[in-house]
């Protein structure tokens, strides 16, 4: 084979041949692991200060600390070279850095004076929810900034089931004792 056939041959190739492969995206499973693995651990905290009725302060850190870590890993490849990664790791620090202090001030003892449990928690989740809504919005996630927006619809719907579950237990029971009344009568009148 001369060059010209080469040539010839090479030009008469079609051009989706000459292209490299795609590289492989990710599963779907791996592209939102990140993102369901922070949804479960605001919710996990949710629910284990509303049975324990006990603040989880160290809990809430890592959660934060785990947002942080995706925000950097999810803004990492569009950041461009050292100069760029470097930036994002120190405004994703400094931005989770504040966001940390402000959750662990809503702990002081002061403030646990005046709000109850459920409302530190809600506070704190809120604070999460900012905090990650804002990272998607510096990362250009918008993944991460729809995962905040959904962690602080959470929170009026938390606080509603929370009053929710307290009158729906009032109505089960009531209706319990009323259904056992109507049979325990109906029992001893009726035979």
């Amino acid at each position: 084979m001369s060059v010209p056939d080469d040539i010839d041959q090479l030009l008469n190739t079609p051009a989706e041949a000459l292209r490299p492969p795609a590289p492989a995206r990710p599963s779907l499973w791996k592209r939102e692991f990140p993102y369901l693995l922070i949804l479960v651990l605001a919710a996990g905290g949710a629910g284990w200060v509303s049975l324990t009725r006990e603040p989880i302060v160290r809990y809430w850190d890592v959660v934060a600390i785990v947002v942080a870590a995706v925000g950097i890993i999810e803004g990492w490849a569009d950041a461009g070279e050292r100069g760029g990664r470097w930036r994002l790791i120190w405004t994703q620090a400094a931005h989770w850095g504040a966001f940390l202090i402000a959750m662990n001030l809503v702990f002081l003892p002061s403030m646990q004076a005046v709000l109850t449990t459920d409302a530190l928690s809600l506070t704190v989740l809120l604070l999460l929810a900012l905090g990650t809504f804002v990272s998607g919005i510096h990362t250009d996630s918008p993944l991460m900034a729809a995962n905040g927006v959904f962690m602080g619809l959470c929170v009026p719907a938390i606080a509603w089931l929370d009053q929710t579950a307290l009158i729906a237990t009032l109505v089960i029971v009531v209706l319990a004792a009323g259904a056992g009344l109507f049979f325990w009568l109906r029992r001893r009148y009726l035979g």
